[in-house]
């Protein structure tokens, strides 16, 4: 079993990388406040940490629903199956930075200008989509 950050044991480095009963624990973080010492009584600033972003749910549930529509949408457009549709990028960060629904509007053509099929009604439903929606580029604090 691994020992605690700081405690007596292996260096951290070959703790992480020998296997043993604690490896499902999953990875620790220590951070120190000060110099690295051996001991947890050399080391009072020492302790535990996880990492951890958090991001609306709902939003991330909207995002997802987003994107397999157009996914969905595409596959129709281009009269294929998903993976034979042209490597097509809609950033719908960057449709959001827009200033109006014309701007928009465009971009989404011009990302569309080689199917053959009419768009605007793609275009008009997916602005329809995406009104009201937030930015994932940021996480939201709790």
């Amino acid at each position: 079993m691994a020992a605690p950050c700081g405690g007596p044991g292996p260096p951290p480095a070959a703790a992480a990388a020998t296997p043993g009963p604690s490896a499902g624990a999953g990875p620790r973080v220590c951070f120190a406040a000060g110099a690295a010492a051996e001991g947890p009584e050399e080391a009072p600033g020492r302790r535990q940490g996880k990492v951890t972003v958090r991001y609306d749910r709902r939003e991330l549930r909207k995002r997802l629903h987003l994107e397999e529509w157009i996914l969905a949408q595409l596959t129709a457009l281009y009269d294929c199956r998903e993976e034979e549709i042209p490597e097509l990028e809609i950033d719908v960060d960057e449709l959001l930075d827009m200033e109006s629904d014309g701007a928009r509007s465009a971009r989404v053509q011009e990302i569309l200008v080689d199917c053959y099929k009419p768009t605007e009604a793609f275009v008009g439903d997916l602005l329809e989509k995406i009104r009201g929606m937030q930015k994932l580029n940021t996480p939201q604090k709790k």
